[in-house]
């Protein structure tokens, strides 16, 4: 049986639970991958690759949903003193993520 170790080399996703779903972006969207989820019986919502033969159907506000968590952290990563950890405590970094991500919601 294949794991997510055998198509990623990320120790991290060995430890997080099955979710209810997978949403990735189409640099996943790789046969070995698809086969890993499906093992798992969860949903795949991966946008498929404009080269992939078999165009297969996908959830696109799940897709919106995804992409929408990934913006956000890209602007968490746009304050240097976050991106770099600057912060010696986990409690000062927590809440440097706090007051950045509050600025981010009020812009």
């Amino acid at each position: 049986m294949l794991t997510w170790t055998d198509c990623v080399d990320s120790p991290l996703l060995l430890t997080i639970p099955a979710p209810r779903c997978h949403c990735c972006d189409k640099a996943y969207d790789t046969n070995k991958v698809l086969q890993v989820i499906a093992q798992q019986y969860t949903t795949c919502v991966i946008l498929p690759k404009s080269s992939r033969l078999d165009q297969r159907p996908y959830d696109r506000n799940l897709y919106t949903e995804r992409n929408k968590v990934e913006r956000f952290f890209g602007h968490l990563k746009e304050a240097r003193g976050f991106a770099t950890s600057y912060e010696k405590t986990a409690v000062s970094f927590l809440a440097t993520a706090h007051l950045i991500a509050a600025l981010d919601w009020m812009r």
